[in-house]
């Protein structure tokens, strides 16, 4: 790969140019992994609460105060950044992509009793516990939010390469969920990710929503339906919702998980795109200062290692090494 000027770095991938400097990708990769933890913890305090009984108890919740159903301390996280922490664990422990030492890595967690996990989730993994099963089977009914919820990883190992990115998702997938609109969601937020790690504007992402409700009208969020069950649907038109309206990282959050419903998950979905697009300087400190501290250095570690051992990292590794 050719050095352009200095201070940019370019590579030609699948037929995409990538031009940004290698920790800038890095920084990129960790407000992902920063944010969604921070919207999982966020929004687990208010999840399975309604919209009007947050106003009533709370006014506009915008603080990380625990408690909750779970009883969570300040900060405490659930089982959406833990099983994507599972899988970047997997990687690093392998040292590439595999589904049997994800799956191994979901077993040690679920072994561990997590403070929740949902029931697909537990089917899937038991299953591969008890039976060594890597592929769920297709169940019509199996449509939650468990998936989407943990395909980070997915993305930032396999960018820019979309074919890459079908395997890593799904493969990661399957193994708790086979459904179509899970699968679609996994797609469309992984793609998402990949154009913002390259640069894309707000308007380009909402072409890829848009072709996402086109395909399956499931996912249509315009008019919002202020639905934001664990069902994978409403999940994502939720995240979309206050994601495109949002202003900031802090704007899109907030919206988000005063929704209520499953504000665990839309929180961290939509955490880890805002904080891949508006980047680290602008998750409030406030927040960033109830994560355990131990907590944001192995999320800041495995998104560097993950997004670095990508198509585009080596590639812009190759870049940088030459000039």
């Amino acid at each position: 790969m050719e050095h352009a000027k200095v201070g940019s770095y370019f590579a030609l991938l699948s037929g995409m140019v990538i031009d940004v400097s290698p920790e800038e990708l890095k920084q990129r990769a960790r407000a992902a992994f920063v944010g969604m933890a921070i919207g999982d913890a966020l929004g687990a305090t208010v999840e399975f609460m309604t919209a009007p009984e947050i106003a009533a108890q709370y006014g506009v919740f915008k603080e990380v105060v625990g408690g909750g159903w779970l009883r969570l301390k300040p900060g405490q996280v659930t089982d959406d950044t833990e099983m994507a922490l599972c899988i970047a664990r997997a990687v690093a422990k392998h040292q590439g992509w595999s589904r049997e030492a994800i799956a191994r890595e979901f077993a040690i967690w679920l072994r561990s009793r997590p403070v929740d996990c949902g029931d697909t989730c537990r089917k899937g993994i038991r299953a591969f516990m008890l039976h060594g099963t890597l592929d769920a089977p297709y169940n019509h009914w199996d449509g939650g939010n468990g998936a989407v919820m943990r395909v980070l990883p997915a993305a930032l190992l396999s960018l820019p390469d979309r074919e890459l990115l079908k395997k890593y998702a799904l493969e990661q997938a399957r193994l708790t969920h086979h459904q179509q609109l899970s699968d679609a969601a996994c797609l469309c937020i992984g793609s998402m990710l990949h154009l913002i790690l390259q640069g894309a504007s707000k308007s380009r992402l909402r072409k890829e929503a848009d072709a996402l409700v086109a395909r399956h009208h499931q996912f249509s969020f315009v008019p919002y339906r202020r639905l934001a069950t664990a069902y994978v649907a409403d999940t994502l038109a939720t995240v979309f919702h206050y994601f495109f309206r949002g202003r900031d990282f802090e704007d899109c959050l907030v919206g988000t998980v005063n929704q209520g419903g499953d504000a665990d998950t839309t929180g961290a979905i939509c955490g880890m795109l805002a904080g891949c697009y508006y980047g680290s300087q602008s998750i409030p400190r406030r927040w960033l200062k109830k994560l355990d501290k131990q907590l944001v250095l192995e999320l800041e570690r495995h998104a560097d290692q993950l997004v670095m051992a990508s198509p585009a990292g080596r590639a812009l590794s190759g870049c940088s090494s030459s000039s």
